[in-house]
């Protein structure tokens, strides 16, 4: 007689999309067996679906399986959704491959799928939860690992002339990816215990709510500061009642981007209801997560007196102030200056789509997986478009530099106060020149420095 077996499987993604992990619980007649894994940039829907594929690999192919998941995704595409997807050749459907995994490995098997509340205090399910969350950490600890062990291979250097002129600007791309590792290494997977400082240019301090993700700045840098912001919500109309469930927003200084950012999800206190096909955050996700007034006094501290820059910035604002109005604290608008980037889009391509994708492919981008919109990833994403958008020439301002910078800069100056010898550029060199400064002209737009 073939044995009864039970599955309890869960995942968790830090992000999402992000770190993420899976687990999966299994109980026989033998004995437990605990399994887990993960992946360094995932979504939570994908960490539910693999810790499915492997609870259920792991399993004799003759055995019953019972399996609970509180995951109304995989319990509801298995069973009901997954009929039509294959009618239609997978058209249109998410994680795809994932999904062809999952139906693979429960052909010929006798399943009985069960869906059970998370967090909900369930001994099988807060099993899976933990071990779905081990997977993260041991993925995380791996990738540091990994890291450290090539941290003296050299990347191959770009055309640094041609992207960055003056030699002023870092590599944005680059920088934005490099913080993303660190972010993914250094916030503790469970987000209950994540502990952190707002540590910005300004060095802000506030008292903080422990499910509030604060990064702090990598590059000491001194100037204005402008914080490159988007939301998530229920909703499209803050008047009737739709709340913000994602605030995502990161530090730039003098057209660099400093490695500050805050991140929150945040409980509407109502069903995410249709909003939910935007961006994937559930009504079982936020359940855990802070009210708006838990967390209201941080995010104020952390946005005031910066230029605020978003795209479609009306709508981010109009439910910003609701928000915080509702608190009491004043108006986000009194004590922030707002840029549209959607406004500055329509003035310099008028008649043109200028949604962000859109922005995106104009100005080549690199793509990021947008399966779901996020808050925080937007925000990177609009952060490409705004300096893109906003290029130039990059003006040499001393009151922007540090006193060691400054120092730096009068030491140098000193050094290269000698003849120096005048070396003619060769006819090939100047065609070589002349060639290049056209190159820049068609990748950007405007003629640089040097043909002015």
């Amino acid at each position: 007689m073939s044995q009864t077996i039970t599955l309890y499987v869960d995942g968790a993604c830090k992000g999402n999309p992000g770190l993420g992990g899976w687990g999966a619980y299994i109980i026989t007649e033998q004995g437990e067996h605990k399994l887990c894994g993960g992946e360094a940039e995932t979504t939570n829907n994908r960490m539910e679906l693999q810790a499915a594929i492997e609870g259920i690999s792991f399993c004799p192919i003759d055995a019953h399986l019972i399996i609970w998941t509180d995951s109304n995704y995989v319990k509801q595409g298995i069973t009901e959704w997954i009929h039509g997807w294959k009618k239609k050749n997978w058209k249109d459907v998410k994680n795809p491959e994932l999904w062809k995994k999952l139906d693979a490995v429960c052909a010929n098997r006798n399943i009985e799928w069960n869906w059970i509340k998370g967090h909900a205090g369930h001994a099988g399910n807060e099993m899976a939860d933990q071990l779905a969350n081990l997977g993260a950490e041991q993925t995380a600890q791996h990738l540091k690992a990994s890291i450290q062990a090539n941290a003296d291979i050299k990347k191959p250097e770009a055309d640094w002339l041609l992207n960055d002129p003056l030699g002023l600007d870092l590599d944005t791309d680059e920088m934005i990816d490099e913080l993303d590792v660190e972010k993914e290494l250094e916030t503790p997977v469970v987000e209950t215990e994540i502990e952190s400082s707002v540590q910005t240019s300004e060095s802000i301090e506030t008292t903080q709510h422990p499910h509030i993700v604060v990064t702090e700045a990598k590059f000491n840098l001194q100037g204005p500061r402008q914080l490159i912001l988007d939301t998530e919500t229920t909703g499209f109309y803050y008047q009737d009642g739709d709340r913000i469930i994602e605030v995502g927003a990161i530090e730039m200084i003098n057209r660099k981007l400093t490695g500050s950012s805050i991140h929150i999800y945040i409980n509407p206190e109502k069903p995410v209801g249709d909003s939910v096909d935007v961006h994937g955050i559930t009504d079982e996700f936020l359940q855990d997560k802070p009210k708006y007034a838990e967390i209201a006094d941080t995010l104020f501290a952390y946005l005031k007196g910066a230029e605020i820059i978003a795209h479609n910035a009306t709508f981010d604002m109009n439910f910003l102030d609701m928000e915080f109005k509702r608190v009491g604290l004043p108006l986000l608008s009194e004590v922030c200056e707002v840029t549209d980037t959607l406004a500055l889009a329509k003035n310099k391509h008028p008649g043109q789509k200028n949604s962000l994708d859109a922005l995106v492919r104009r100005y080549e981008i690199p793509a990021r997986d947008r399966t779901f919109h996020g808050a925080l990833l937007d925000a990177e994403i609009l952060a490409d478009v705004y300096l893109a958008m906003t290029g130039g020439q990059v003006s040499f301002d001393m009151d922007s530099l540090s006193q060691e910078e400054k120092d730096q800069k009068k030491t140098t100056r000193q050094r290269i106060q000698i003849d120096l010898a005048v070396i003619r550029p060769s006819e090939h060199e100047l065609s070589e020149h002349e060639t290049w400064v056209k190159q820049f002209e068609e990748k950007h737009g405007e003629p640089c420095l040097f043909a002015k």
